[in-house]
């Protein structure tokens, strides 16, 4: 990373070197002089942008947060009817590579989210979006007419559903190993979820 840096370019790869670290070597592991060293830049740049390891955190959360929704978003397509097949296979996807690094570091901050309540406002970031695009998944497998409550209690389920499977896979956990697998599960459990809301605004719940 020679020469000259744009400022919001040098966060990005220190955020995406912490990701590393994070999903490496968990939340203790990472220094900002460990940063440095993993970006390739000189010692001090990360403490320059990042005065604390609270904001270093939160930066890679929300480095995370921006990430995920850029791929579910072209997973899954950008209007109001979900690609079902698309969901699936971002998710079987985010069992290796690139992807697979990022669920370890997610997971690495959740438990630290629930006692810092910066990270956890950075952890929440995109949540709303990220529900909306999985209900989109919901209203392109159920009837036109279907209770706009309901859908957003499938939603709910569904949306709850990828996050315990991604992290079984970010554990190694293989059971699920096909998007086609995947998909029809969805599908099951997006039919099979209850028949009438008993979740009241889950919507602006999860905001």
């Amino acid at each position: 990373m020679a020469g000259k840096q744009n400022p919001e370019q040098r966060r990005r790869e220190l955020c995406d070197a912490a990701i590393a670290l994070l999903a490496r070597e968990g939340v203790k592991g990472v220094t900002h002089l460990k940063v440095d060293r993993k970006a390739g830049v000189p010692d001090g740049t990360t403490s320059f942008y990042f005065r604390t390891s609270s904001a270093l955190m939160r930066a890679a959360a929300n480095r995370i947060a921006d990430l995920d929704l850029a791929d579910l978003t072209a997973a899954t397509g950008s209007g109001t009817r979900g690609d079902v097949g698309g969901l699936a296979r971002l998710v079987i996807r985010s069992g290796s590579g690139a992807r697979l690094v990022r669920s370890k570091a997610r997971f690495e901050l959740a438990m630290p989210s629930s006692r810092d309540p910066g990270l956890a406002e950075a952890f929440s970031h995109n949540r709303q979006r990220l529900f909306e695009l999985h209900r989109n998944v919901v209203v392109a497998l159920c009837p036109a007419d279907t209770d706009p409550g309901l859908i957003d209690e499938k939603a709910y389920v569904l949306l709850t559903f990828i996050g315990g499977l991604m992290l079984a896979l970010a554990r190694g956990d293989r059971t699920i190993d096909s998007y086609e697998q995947l998909r029809d599960i969805i599908t099951a459990i997006v039919v099979a979820a209850p028949a009438t809301s008993h979740r009241e605004g889950v919507a602006a719940v999860d905001r």
